[in-house]
C-alpha cells in the first residue's frame, strides 16, 4: 500500500521503523495474529528493499498452549510499540513466523 509522509526531527535517534502486524483466519475461522515485525525506514534517496522477519509470542506452558488453542484467543501483544522497542522483549517468547518485504521510494 502507498503510504505518504514527512518526517521532520531535530534528533535521528531511533528513527521512524515501521511496525507490520499481520492477521488471519485460524482453523476455527477465528482472526489470530499470523505475525508481528519491525524495519527502520530508509532516509537515503532512492528505492530500497527491507525483509522483515515475522515472529508471534508464544505461550509458556503446555496448560496455557491448550487453552489458548481450546478458546481459539493466542497470545498477542496489545501495544503495538512492543515490537518496534527493545525493552522488556528478552523475557517474552516468541516463534519465528516467516519474512515480509517492503519496497520504499524515498525522495
Amino acid at each position: 500500500f502507498p503510504i505518504d509522509i514527512t518526517f521532520k526531527s531535530t534528533n535521528p535517534f531511533g528513527w521512524p521503523q515501521i511496525v507490520v502486524s499481520v492477521y488471519g483466519p485460524d482453523f476455527f475461522g477465528n482472526d489470530v495474529v499470523r505475525g508481528y515485525g519491525a524495519v527502520h525506514v530508509p532516509f537515503t534517496p532512492g528505492r530500497h528493499t527491507r525483509t522483515i522477519a515475522m515472529f508471534v509470542p508464544e505461550s509458556t506452558s503446555m496448560l496455557q498452549k491448550f487453552t489458548s488453542w481450546f478458546t481459539g484467543r493466542r497470545p498477542e501483544f496489545t501495544d503495538p510499540r512492543v515490537v518496534a522497542q527493545g525493552e522488556g522483549r528478552e523475557v517474552t517468547r516468541v516463534r519465528s513466523q516467516g519474512f515480509v518485504t517492503i519496497s520504499f521510494n524515498v525522495v
